[in-house]
């Protein structure tokens, strides 16, 4: 029975209607940044749409309060889940001091927080993927129970920092979790000219570790792979590849015209599966959530936006004088 599928999980009503409404949060925060970026008050957008369902359901398969999580740069409900909140993610988009990823130094969907254990990540891609196991084995080393987990795309999962990594944490079995959000596309190249076999999965026997393939779109399908694979690790058993399937709604990013590589069609098919509206069905069926409830929780996470975008736009820039501060020695 659909009523049952979060419960045979291990998940409450109210666990499944926070994940629904903090999947709904990422999407109206990706959604106003891009209205702002086409008003010229934010520089850039690399959005999350079409992949909250895999970031929400992965995260709240792990323990906020031990596990360490290294996103890339799409993951705005991976962080949103572990912590970060609307008011620090508007920060960051309009580069103002205040923003906890780099005061404004560097682009949106660099996050890191140490309070929260999001391990900051850098411009190049897949960089996060050998910290993630480095952290992973100095958690080993100092006896604490705790998992890392590691996110990029499949695009990425071809550069030489993913085997490296993986293969390390293979050999001294780590209590790693990376997990690749397979959105079909690495900026104009589609999955098929990027990888010669056919699932990204399919890499993680060379590396002595399971490897799944799950639908993306589910969040409690990720939920479910991504605790078992937590328990797994904290068992001493080492490592996991998942590979969520996804599609990515929006164009690479705000610089980006996807209409050059992608036919109308085919976004609009992706659009007519997107999560948010599938898993909103999913808790209607299940009845959880009624017209009613789904206006409530979108107000108060419009709200939320709402206020975080008056907040960040009129907070104050950084400093100029700070501008070499973090790169050279203080005394």
């Amino acid at each position: 029975m659909a009523e049952n599928r979060h419960q045979a999980l291990g998940l409450s009503d109210i666990q499944v209607l926070d994940m629904y409404e903090t999947m709904l949060l990422a999407r109206r925060i990706d959604e106003r940044m891009w209205l702002l970026n086409r008003a010229g008050k934010i520089p850039f957008v690399i959005s999350c749409q079409g992949q909250e369902a895999a970031q929400v359901g992965a995260a709240f398969g792990l323990d906020r309060e031990k596990d360490y999580v290294l996103p890339y740069y799409r993951d705005m409900g991976v962080v949103l889940t572990f912590g970060m909140t609307t008011k620090e993610l508007m920060l960051s988009g309009f580069a103002k001091a205040e923003d906890p990823n780099s005061g404004g130094r560097q682009m949106p969907g660099h996050f890191g927080q140490k309070r929260n254990r999001i391990v900051t990540g850098s411009s190049p891609v897949t960089t996060q993927v050998p910290h993630a196991v480095g952290i992973a084995l100095a958690g080993r080393m100092e006896g604490k129970d705790l998992v890392t987990f590691v996110t990029f795309g499949e695009g990425s999962s071809n550069q030489g920092d993913f085997h490296e990594g993986a293969n390390f944490a293979g050999v001294h079995k780590l209590p790693v979790i990376f997990m690749c959000e397979n959105n079909k596309y690495a900026i104009s190249v589609p999955i098929e000219k990027q990888l010669a076999c056919e699932n990204v999965s399919d890499r993680a026997i060379g590396y002595g570790m399971p490897g799944y393939t799950i639908d993306g779109n589910d969040p409690l399908e990720v939920y479910k792979a991504v605790k078992e694979a937590a328990e797994r690790a904290r068992r001493g058993e080492g490592p996991t590849l998942i590979e969520t399937i996804s599609y990515r709604l929006t164009p690479h990013s705000s610089d980006d015209d996807d209409r050059t590589y992608r036919e109308a069609d085919e976004v609009a098919a992706a659009k007519a599966k997107d999560p948010i509206i599938t898993f909103g069905a999913y808790l209607k069926e299940a009845n959880i959530l009624d017209e009613a409830k789904a206006k409530e929780i979108n107000e108060r996470v419009m709200k939320l936006v709402n206020e975080a975008t008056d907040y960040a736009e009129s907070a104050p820039y950084a400093d100029a004088e700070s501008a070499l501060k973090y790169v050279y020695a203080e005394k």
